[in-house]
């Protein structure tokens, strides 16, 4: 497998931490958001993946982008250790986070929305970040054991440990978040998401390695 993966993609880190659980090697082809005007809007990646985002996927004789859709491509590929419960209302719980984080978090202070927001950036991902926190808390009160979903790592916990990343970057106030700062605590403590950390990837500038 190669993956097209960007260190700081929070997109990106979800497929490092799935392939890093699951035992999967793969070589890693860095895709500068930022350097060139952003890589990912040449001709080559284009034709790799025509939405011009990370991460994307070549395995198996196919090319697949959108995180999730890559997850669940490794799931039912390579089903241990499995990262949706057996129980269908468990099962359904962790989409729900996972789709909360994927379609309702992260896309609203990605970069590209970014770059239409000029001075107001700061600020807009941090309530962007901070509404869907509020949310996210209120749901996980009812879901979590260790992590997102009882005690197994799941799908929903993929999503949320980069989420939490980037809301420390962009400065938000993490104290109205008990639940999810105890839960990204716990994972971060596991060697695959230590592994696929940005501060540990071939494409990390210097001054942000660990």
């Amino acid at each position: 497998p190669i993956l097209y993966s960007y260190f700081r993609s929070s997109c990106s880190w979800r497929v490092r931490i799935a392939l890093a659980l699951k035992g999967i090697s793969y070589d890693l082809v860095p895709v500068n958001l930022i350097k060139d005007g952003g890589q990912q809007f040449s001709a080559e990646f284009k034709a790799l993946n025509p939405m011009q985002q990370v991460p994307a996927l070549k395995i198996d004789g196919i090319i697949l982008s959108q995180s999730l859709a890559i997850i669940n491509y490794l799931e039912e590929t390579h089903p241990n250790p499995r990262l949706l419960p057996q129980d269908p209302k468990k099962r359904a719980q962790v989409r729900m986070i996972a789709d909360h984080i994927a379609s309702g978090i992260q896309p609203l202070q990605n970069l590209s929305v970014l770059k239409q927001m000029g001075e107001k950036k700061m600020e807009w991902a941090q309530n962007c970040i901070a509404s869907g926190f509020q949310a996210l808390e209120q749901i996980l009160q009812h879901t979590a054991g260790r992590y997102c979903v009882g005690d197994e790592v799941s799908v929903a916990d993929l999503c949320l440990v980069p989420q939490v990343a980037n809301a420390e970057r962009f400065k938000v106030d993490m104290g109205p978040y008990p639940t999810i700062t105890r839960i990204n605590k716990a994972l971060l403590e596991l060697e695959a998401f230590k592994i696929s950390h940005p501060s540990r990837q071939p494409d990390t500038p210097a001054e942000l390695r660990a």
